[in-house]
């Protein structure tokens, strides 16, 4: 059987967040291939209670606490000419880690996941290399809203963020990203392949909803990432004064900024232990981002728990949705998108059961990761 070493930036269980939805399935997929060989960081201490889960997938894992803040490596990063966010998940115990695994057998392939993790590899290494998104474009983005020392520092960021990724993708036998926009970005030989979704797991039938007052309008994601936070506020103050209902933000580590946003139309919920019951009580599910790389898996989770989705051009994106979702441009089309659907619960109901379908036929996982084989030479 083969050997698989596999480098996530954080423990891919449970598949909670984002990035974690898709490094989960991955090594899931990986464990049908050969021997998975796992190297990751926690940076929620939680992370570190995984073992048992993790053995059912992964014939080793080395767990390694990632406790480097922003500041330390912002300060780390600019002395030594380098990516903060490469800087933060630098450190002496994952390169023992990796040493190790390296030393220990040969592998007959390396699958990394995002850029993060190139910086363990021996410079002979051969690899799968999977950015999942780029990072270097979407910091380049921040970097064009930005003013003063924060601007220079988001450009730097994109600048040598945007090197690092083409020396990497020079040395890998493939790189990958999550969508066809954000491969033909890069350009070169990169190469797509999409997120899936489970749908035996977000089915609308397996859950009740949540008990809350309608009309509800429903936002789901990380609360400390930024654009998920610029998305909220943005929402709140120009998209729902304009709608009826109540907005509830659903996600874990909520800052201050989105904390500060609950009030009697506003509902703040933190960490909750399941996301599909409010998924389930939504009459629409929006997705206001106004900078999103990728697929949003928020998005295929809401299509496939059968509920209307009202999002903006960048989440909508890298979905092939067949119009099933509802594109707003702005906040007046936000307004009249969501206005629309709440008044003609019918057809909002119609087209939550196509957007099910949809996942259902287009975005199994196992049929989203069936290249991955060859591409590994597996």
């Amino acid at each position: 059987m083969s050997d698989i070493l596999f480098l996530a930036h954080r423990v891919p269980y449970p598949p909670d967040r984002g990035d974690k939805v898709r490094s989960h399935h991955v090594m899931r997929h990986l464990s049908t291939l050969g021997r998975v060989h796992l190297a990751t960081f926690a940076d929620d201490p939680r992370d570190l209670g995984h073992d048992a889960a993790l053995k059912r997938w992964c014939a080793s894992a080395a767990v390694v606490p990632r406790s480097k803040g922003n500041a330390r490596a912002a300060v780390e990063a600019l002395a030594r000419g380098r990516p903060v966010s490469l800087t933060a998940f630098d450190h002496g115990a994952m390169r023992a880690a990796v040493a190790r695994l390296l030393a220990e057998r040969r592998y007959d392939a390396v699958y990394v996941y995002s850029g993060q993790m190139a910086q363990y590899l021996p410079a002979d290494a051969r690899f799968v290399m999977d950015f999942v998104d780029l990072d270097s474009a979407k910091f380049a983005g921040y970097a064009e809203d930005a003013r003063g020392p924060m601007r220079w520092m988001l450009a730097r960021e994109a600048r040598l963020l945007g090197s690092f990724e083409r020396t990497v993708a020079a040395r890998a036998e493939a790189t990958l990203f999550v969508s066809a926009a954000e491969a033909a970005m890069f350009g070169g030989q990169a190469q797509a392949v999409e997120n899936g979704i489970d749908t035996g797991f977000f089915d609308p039938a397996l859950v009740a909803p949540v008990a809350e007052a309608g009309p509800l309008i429903v936002f789901t994601g990380q609360m400390d990432y930024r654009p998920n936070i610029d998305a909220v506020r943005w929402f709140v103050t120009n998209v729902l004064p304009g709608v009826p209902g109540r907005f509830a933000i659903v996600g874990r580590s909520p800052v201050a900024a989105v904390r500060a946003l609950a009030d009697e139309r506003v509902i703040v919920t933190g960490e909750v232990a399941d996301v599909r019951g409010w998924i389930a009580a939504a009459d629409v599910v929006v997705a206001p981002l106004l900078l999103a790389r990728g697929v949003q898996n928020k998005v295929l989770e809401a299509m496939a728990m059968a509920r209307p989705v009202v999002a903006s051009s960048a989440a909508a994106e890298g979905i092939d949705h067949v119009g099933l979702i509802r594109v707003a441009a702005d906040a007046v089309d936000f307004v009249g998108e969501i206005s629309g659907l709440l008044n003609d619960p019918v057809t909002a109901s119609a087209l939550g059961q196509a957007a099910r379908a949809r996942t259902i036929a287009r975005y199994g996982w196992d049929a989203r990761l069936e290249p991955l084989a060859e591409l590994l030479g597996l």
